[in-house]
C-alpha cells in the first residue's frame, strides 16, 4: 500500500486495571512470536527478585491479589501493550502520534522512542514497586455524563460538591479526567466524605477502585521524590513519534528537551491531575487521524474515548447510540483487545 493510501492513526495506550480475568494468557495468545522481547522483560524482573511476566501470564487462574497488584500489573500491561504496538500493520497504518492514560504515559514514552526498551521496563517496574511500597490513599470513579454518554450538569455539580466535602473532611482531588468519567482521589477521610456526598448513579457509582492509590495528586509527592532519586534524566531522549501528554501538550523530536521530559514524567505527571480527556481532544483536533487504535490488553478505555468523541461531536457523534452505529458501519476506534477489531489492525 502506498503512503497516500495508508490510514493515519493515533495510538492510545491503556492504564492500570486493563489486565483482568479475561486477559489472562494474552501474551501466549497473541505474542508467542516475541520471545526475545518478553525474555528481556523477564530478565529484568528476575534481576529485581520479582515474578516473571511469562509466569504471571501463563498462570492457570487469575488472582486479583497477584495480577492486579501495582508491582505486577504495570509490567504485565506494559509488555502486552508494547507487543501490540509492534503488531500494528505499518503497511496499512501511518502512526501520527501516541498518547495514553496514566500508566499509558510510560508506554507512550516507549512507543515513541523517548525511552529504549531497557530504560522503559526499568521505569515501569520501578514506579510499580514504588507505588506498592509507598502508595497512599485511593480512587473512586463517578460519571460526568448520563447513561447516553451526554454531559450531565447534575453529575458535574455532584462531583464538585463531593470534592468540596472531601476537602472539608480530609484530602480530595480530581485525579484523572477520563472521558465521561471523573476519577477522584484522596485519603481515607476524603474518600469516605466523597462517597457519602455523591448520589447513587446507574446502580454502581460511586465505585471505589481496588488496589489503586491516590495517583496524580499531591498525596504522592513523596513517590515523586523517590522516583527522582532512582531514575535519572539520562534515560530520556527526544521521541521519534509525537507524544501527547496528560495535559494535552505535544512533544516532538525537534521540540523535546530530555531534562524537561524527565521533570514532567517524574514530577507533575505523578502529582497533578492527568487529563486523558484533553489528550484525546488534542489527538483528534491536532492530528485529525483516520482512526484511533487502542492497544490492549482489554478494551475498557474505549468507553472513555467514545465519550470524549461525543463530547466534541467528532464525526457528528452526539450519543452512545451514534457511536455504536458508527462502530458497526465504519469503526473509527479500533481496540486491539477485541478480536474483531484486532484483525483489522494487525
Amino acid at each position: 500500500m502506498s503512503p497516500a493510501q495508508k490510514k493515519s492513526a493515533v495510538v492510545i495506550f491503556p492504564g492500570r486495571g486493563t489486565y483482568g480475568k479475561e486477559e489472562l494468557g494474552y501474551l501466549a495468545r497473541h505474542h508467542s512470536d516475541k520471545a526475545a522481547f518478553i525474555y528481556g522483560v523477564d530478565q529484568w524482573r528476575e534481576s529485581q527478585g520479582r515474578e516473571t511476566i511469562s509466569s504471571l501470564d501463563s498462570a492457570k487462574t487469575y488472582s486479583a491479589a497477584k495480577h492486579a497488584s501495582s508491582i505486577n500489573a504495570s509490567a504485565i500491561i506494559y509488555t502486552c501493550a508494547l507487543a501490540d504496538f509492534v503488531d500494528i500493520n505499518r503497511d496499512q497504518f501511518e502512526i501520527s502520534a501516541v498518547c495514553g492514560n496514566s500508566l499509558g504515559w510510560y508506554l507512550t514514552l516507549t512507543a515513541s522512542g523517548a525511552l529504549n526498551p531497557v530504560n522503559a521496563i526499568r521505569l515501569v517496574d520501578t514506579m510499580g514497586a514504588l507505588m506498592e511500597e509507598k502508595g497512599v490513599g485511593g480512587q473512586i470513579i463517578y460519571p460526568f455524563v448520563d447513561e447516553d454518554w451526554r454531559a450531565s450538569r447534575i453529575n458535574e455539580k455532584a462531583i464538585g460538591d463531593a470534592v468540596h466535602a472531601g476537602r472539608t473532611a480530609g484530602n480530595a482531588f480530581l485525579s484523572i479526567r477520563l472521558g465521561g468519567m471523573a476519577v477522584l482521589a484522596g485519603d481515607d477521610a476524603g474518600l469516605a466524605a466523597m462517597e457519602k456526598s455523591l448520589p447513587k448513579a446507574e446502580g454502581r457509582y460511586p465505585f471505589r477502585l481496588a488496589r489503586h492509590a491516590a495517583f496524580h495528586t499531591p498525596l504522592l509527592n513523596h513517590v515523586s521524590s523517590a522516583a527522582f532519586d532512582r531514575l535519572g534524566s539520562e534515560m530520556f531522549t527526544a521521541p521519534d513519534i509525537p507524544m501527547i501528554d496528560g495535559r494535552g501538550a505535544i512533544w516532538t523530536h525537534n521540540t523535546t528537551d530530555a531534562d524537561e521530559l524527565h521533570q514532567y514524567t517524574l514530577g507533575s505527571q505523578i502529582t497533578e491531575t492527568y487529563d486523558f480527556s484533553k489528550s484525546i481532544e488534542v489527538a483528534i483536533k491536532e492530528f485529525a487521524p483516520d482512526v484511533l487504535i487502542l492497544a490492549g490488553p482489554g478494551a475498557t478505555l474505549g468507553v472513555a474515548i467514545a465519550q470524549e468523541l461525543i463530547h466534541h461531536r467528532w464525526l457528528g457523534l452526539t450519543s452512545k447510540a451514534d457511536f455504536a452505529a458508527r462502530q458497526k458501519a465504519d469503526p473509527f476506534l479500533l481496540a486491539m483487545g477485541r478480536e474483531d477489531q484486532r484483525r483489522v489492525v494487525v
